[in-house]
């Protein structure tokens, strides 16, 4: 792979060791993906060039979710007065507003459903248990940032849907090179799909843990994972 087509972020390491077990991780810069764009083709173009058989490709869950139309402009969301009262009370962290705005909590209760968030609020109180019980979807959402890449400084950016599904469809265009589909930050990760089940997700948060492919403005979507022979 040549330096061309690659890039390892500023702050990261290009290799982890895990287990024992060291692991390349490689950046691969894309322009900015929106919902005109077909997710597989996108994989396609930017990832089959430089993936070999034995890598496993990840793309960020923003990424794909803006291709299935799941990227929201705060200008078209409408809070009702219970999605108001409950961000209030969402544990923020510096990596990200998560529900903690009117709007994203409004979205985590259509998404979600009435019910169920409040029962995560009430027996959480709306502190870290709360994305536990509320689920992935839940967890997923983004919300704008400083650091956000534009036009997504503006937007609501729900969880990909069918991340497995997805994922297979992925791992399809590249010829069968498994497929990982993830929601890593700069203070936890996890897997959302995986286009083989037997796929280790424990494992991939693990080689993800620092968040290879950035948290601001480095434009780089997409991954691979390469086991250092």
């Amino acid at each position: 792979m040549s330096e061309e087509s690659y890039i390892v972020n500023e702050g990261k390491n290009e290799v982890i060791q895990v287990d024992g077990v060291s692991y390349q991780r490689l950046a691969i810069r894309t322009h900015v993906i929106t919902d005109k764009d077909d997710v597989c083709q996108v994989i396609e173009k930017y990832a089959k060039p430089y993936a070999q058989p034995d890598d496993i490709v990840f793309m960020t869950e923003k990424a794909v979710a803006c291709t299935q139309r799941r990227a929201i402009p705060m200008k078209d969301i409408h809070p009702r007065p219970l999605a108001k009262f409950l961000c209030k009370f969402v544990l923020k962290t510096p990596y990200g507003i998560g529900l903690g705005i009117p709007e994203t909590m409004e979205m985590a209760l259509q998404e979600c459903g009435t019910p169920r968030i409040l029962f995560a609020a009430a027996v959480s109180a709306v502190g870290k248990l709360f994305y536990t019980i509320a689920g992935y979807k839940a967890r997923s959402i983004d919300g704008p940032c400083d650091y956000t890449l534009p036009p997504y400084n503006e937007y609501v950016v729900l969880g990909p849907a069918q991340p497995d599904e997805t994922a297979q469809k992925m791992s399809q265009c590249l010829g069968g090179i498994k497929v990982a589909i993830t929601d890593i930050n700069d203070l936890e990760g996890q897997i959302l799909g995986t286009s083989d089940p037997s796929m280790d997700r424990d494992l991939l948060v693990k080689i993800l843990k620092d968040n290879p492919l950035g948290q601001s403005l480095e434009q780089t979507p997409i991954g691979i994972i390469r086991k250092v022979k």
